[in-house]
């Protein structure tokens, strides 16, 4: 299979094999995150282009889960973002700040890197350099800082499809230091209002910050 980024990806029995010139990227984050607790594949191969891995048991939080389990799987997904964002930053190696995501976002459209078929409803039809404009025009005045996934949908959060708990975390390729709003913000666009208000009630959060929120969503069409 081929996954959104456009790395191949294929299970051979109890692995997975990654075919994606950035695997060297995700085989470091991924050694990074077992250092830190975070359970995460096993790298089992890895050289040039190519990463072998673990196989994470578990299903997707992206699960069709009955009313009754929802709420676990929820309170997975805050332990787990309080888990990553609670890691000291001065010990991540990794950047994913405005500074590093805002000159990749002008370098993809320059380069004609964005997927513009595959747009949010809201931007349907714009061209990169428009993106980039109200990228730039909406960018926020400071960052609260943390380490982030990058990428968290539920479709990247393995759990227990029994207890709802946490198995494993994978697709680490865009982990670093960033927003705490980029993760919160992607995983606002996966998830409906109701689950997603129980996320910020268990995240300690009074409310979302509206502003960041768009932001982030527009800043994650670039990759």
């Amino acid at each position: 299979m081929t996954g959104l980024s456009g790395a191949e990806v294929r299970r051979v029995g109890n692995h997975f094999v990654k075919r994606d010139p950035a695997v060297a990227a995700e085989a470091e984050r991924l050694e990074w995150l077992a250092q830190q607790g975070i359970k995460v594949p096993r790298i089992v191969d890895r050289r040039d282009g190519v990463l072998t891995t673990s196989v994470v048991p578990g299903v997707p939080a992206s699960y069709d889960w009955t009313d009754e389990q929802r709420p676990a799987v929820v309170a997975t997904f805050v332990e787990l973002a309080r888990a990553l964002h609670s890691l000291p930053i001065e010990n991540c190696p990794f950047r994913r700040d405005l500074g590093t995501t805002m000159a990749e976002a002008r370098s993809r459209v320059a380069a004609g890197l964005v997927d513009l078929n595959n747009l949010e409803d809201s931007y349907a039809g714009w061209t990169g350099e428009q993106l980039l404009a109200e990228l730039e025009r909406t960018r926020p005045s400071s960052e609260d800082l943390v380490v982030c996934h990058g990428d968290l949908t539920p479709d990247n959060v393995l759990v227990d499809p029994r207890t709802g708990r946490l198995t494993g975390v994978i697709d680490v390729g865009r982990l670093g230091v960033a927003d705490r709003w980029l993760d919160l913000a992607i995983l606002r666009r996966e998830l409906t209002e109701e689950p997603f208000a129980a996320f910020l009630a268990g995240y300690e959060l009074t409310g979302p910050d509206q502003d960041k929120l768009e932001f982030y969503i527009l800043l994650d069409e670039f990759f």
